[in-house]
């Protein structure tokens, strides 16, 4: 089977971005949505990208239209959203698709590597994938799981 860092996703800007980027990095991969009672994580997501960057945590945020049709804006509009609602500085990449015949192969990995509490499938927004450096999927937390639940690992993981 593939490994996370042979796979590459699209920025929001369309340009292919390959994760072997991020290697040796611990990576955060969240699918997200705009108009989502959890979009307020946002704000939680980039505190830990403030706090743990430069540590070497890299966050991977990718918009999802599949649930509750709660992210159907263009790349453009998302980006803008996020900038003006969050001052994000972390990427948010192009909108994919996490569920179904149509799903980024990257979310296939993932789901392969860590099933949720109620099966493989993604149930919603911002759900999130913890990755080490050595691109093991380490963790998989639900929607409801906060960002500043994950200081531990995210510590645990960048003290290696």
């Amino acid at each position: 089977m593939k490994e996370i860092y042979g796979f590459t996703v699209k920025n929001h800007l369309g340009k292919d971005f390959q994760l072997e980027s991020n290697k040796g990095k611990v990576m955060l991969v969240v699918n997200t949505a705009s108009k989502c009672g959890f979009t307020g994580q946002y704000e939680g997501l980039q505190k830990l990208y403030e706090t743990y960057n430069e540590k070497g945590l890299e966050i991977l945020a990718f918009p999802c239209n599949q649930f509750g049709k709660q992210e159907s804006g263009s790349d453009d509009e998302i980006q803008s959203f996020c900038q003006i609602n969050f001052g994000l500085t972390f990427p948010v990449y192009s909108k994919l698709e996490v569920n179904g015949t149509d799903e980024s192969p990257l979310y296939t990995y993932l789901k392969s590597e860590k099933k949720g509490l109620l099966g493989r499938d993604i149930k919603w927004n911002f759900t999130k994938f913890l990755v080490d450096r050595e691109g093991n999927v380490v963790k998989r937390f639900g929607p409801n799981v906060k960002p500043i639940k994950l200081v531990e690992d995210i510590e645990r993981l960048i003290g290696r």
